[in-house]
């Protein structure tokens, strides 16, 4: 169980917090016996770490008083009372991806915490279970202690054709196997798990709709990343053994990395007082749905990374003397531009909020499904423009060795000047950085999990058509052009454009 005593304040606090845990952590096929010193690992913690940090610095930015603990809490535990609540989050975000150029792991902990505030409500409401006090005695235990929550959702499905109950393996999807008067104890898989061994406690949820049969699927509850049962299995990323090579020119960014893991349950015990929802099957997609709405507005923090690369491409334009060349100028405009297209999106998603009956504000459900399209989409762009204005040296630069080397060092220094006064190894840096954020480590958060994170494109696909309403808009042309048909246009049940035209979006 968690060792943490006093609430954590600082990054090194929290780094301190994660020792001595008892782990079971895969790596290359071995155990790893500490994952804070782990020279693959570390990168990911110091991510965690900054958001600490970042608390401490900004106060206002990325902390908020909290009306459930009477304490000023850090934004990432906080629960949002209000739209500007959810617009501080995605500032926060922004601000921290660039900072870190990385995933900082923590996003879909704090989605997590605001999906489930509404949903068990609703569920007591019906059933008239004790969920949302029971989550709210967990969320002012975390808020106090200033802890990491890690979210898991996403099943590893098996055959798609078949709901989670008629699986010819069970355990395929996460479920209970048994129980007793204390608890359930569950058994499954969770994949790309995000920072779940940076986390202290995690949350298991289902991962779709559900249906009568999938009662024991419908099991949602917080337990610590070390209960007994757990095993973590870590992920490749692509030239992520670099961190383990000497030097930190050719891993390009040598501070902060993403993580992911897969996680497996092997009756693994969640106590009643930790259980958020049991078995009622019919809330499962409401929490879904909730919970991607958060998360794919959530992916305004991939505009930071953005900055970064933006920054990038515009310092090798400048090393190589090639800054106020039209076409070079055009695309970093162009980038710019693509890059405020998703945070447009999202930060208008935070600002068209609503309030839910338990007092939560949920952003809107269309504009954040316009944002995380954006992103499946805008980084592959300005990765390619990055890469365009880096000019091939980006894939044929010679190791950090060979720079070191006291019979090819000097050759590089004379071959790779670009612009007088340029010092040749920060040319290096910069390029080792546009690769690693391309092509390399951080490209896993930046473009394959901005593609498939929070559902992928076409998940996103099917809720925009959802909230369209061609119907309306049918009509208000036809309104226009006088148009004289028998019977009325059929209008669809979505609420897109009264969350349009609502004039204060703190009254329902």
């Amino acid at each position: 169980m968690q060792k943490t005593v006093k609430p954590i304040r600082t990054g090194e606090e929290y780094i301190e917090s994660l020792k001595g845990r008892d782990l079971k952590v895969y790596l290359f096929g071995e155990l790893v016996k500490e994952p804070v010193s782990h020279p693959m690992i570390r990168p990911s913690i110091n991510a965690v770490a900054r958001t600490y940090d970042l608390a401490v610095e900004e106060e206002e930015l990325a902390s908020s008083q909290s009306s459930i603990s009477g304490e000023r809490v850090n934004r990432f535990l906080h629960i949002a009372e209000s739209a500007e609540d959810l617009v501080l989050q995605n500032k926060m975000q922004r601000k921290l991806g660039q900072l870190t150029g990385t995933c900082f792991q923590r996003c879909v902990g704090m989605d997590a915490l605001n999906s489930l505030h509404s949903t068990t409500f609703e569920i007591d409401e019906k059933h008239e279970t004790k969920y949302h006090e029971r989550l709210l005695e967990f969320i002012k235990m975390v808020q106090h202690e200033n802890l990491v929550i890690g979210g898991a959702m996403t099943d590893v499905k098996g055959d798609r054709s078949l709901t989670p109950s008629e699986q010819e393996d069970p355990d395929l999807f996460l479920h209970i196997v048994d129980r007793d008067d204390k608890g359930v104890y569950v058994t499954g898989a969770k994949a790309h798990q995000t920072g779940t061994i940076n986390s202290h406690w995690m949350i298991v949820m289902p991962t779709m709709r559900l249906l009568e049969n999938d009662k024991d699927y419908a099991i949602v509850g917080a337990l610590p990343v070390d209960a007994p049962g757990l095993t973590y299995i870590y992920g490749r990323q692509s030239c992520d053994t670099r961190s383990m090579e000497p030097g930190d020119i050719d891993v390009g960014n040598s501070e902060y990395g993403g993580q992911e893991t897969m996680v497996i349950f092997d009756r693994v015990f969640i106590p009643n007082e930790m259980i958020f929802m049991d078995g009622e099957y019919e809330f499962a997609s409401m929490l879904v749905e909730r919970f991607t709405c958060y998360h794919r507005r959530s992916y305004v923090c991939k505009t930071g990374l953005g900055d970064v690369l933006i920054g990038a491409a515009a310092a090798i334009a400048e090393y190589n003397g090639v800054p106020k060349v039209s076409h070079i100028k055009d695309k970093i405009i162009e980038m710019t531009h693509l890059n405020e297209s998703i945070y447009a999106a999202g930060i208008a998603a935070s600002y068209q909020s609503h309030k839910m009956k338990s007092g939560v504000f949920l952003n809107d459900d269309m504009l954040a499904n316009v944002c995380k399209h954006n992103v499946t989409r805008l980084p592959y762009e300005l990765a390619r423009l990055a890469q365009d204005i880096a000019g091939g040296l980006l894939v044929t630069l010679p190791s950090e060795a060979e720079f070191r080397s006291p019979e090819t060092g000097p050759l590089l220094k004379k071959y790779l000047k670009g612009r007088k006064g340029v010092d040749v190894e920060n040319k290096m840096r910069v390029l080792r950085l546009i690769e690693n954020m391309t092509m390399g480590r951080n490209a896993v958060g930046y473009l394959t999990e901005s593609m498939h994170g929070a559902g992928s494109p076409q998940a996103q696909r099917i809720q925009i058509a959802r909230q369209m309403q061609l119907g309306y808009k049918k009509k208000l042309a036809k309104n226009l052009a006088k148009v004289q048909e028998q019977g009325e246009e059929t209008l669809e049940n979505a609420d897109y454009f009264k969350r349009v035209f609502k004039l204060d979006n703190s009254k329902e």
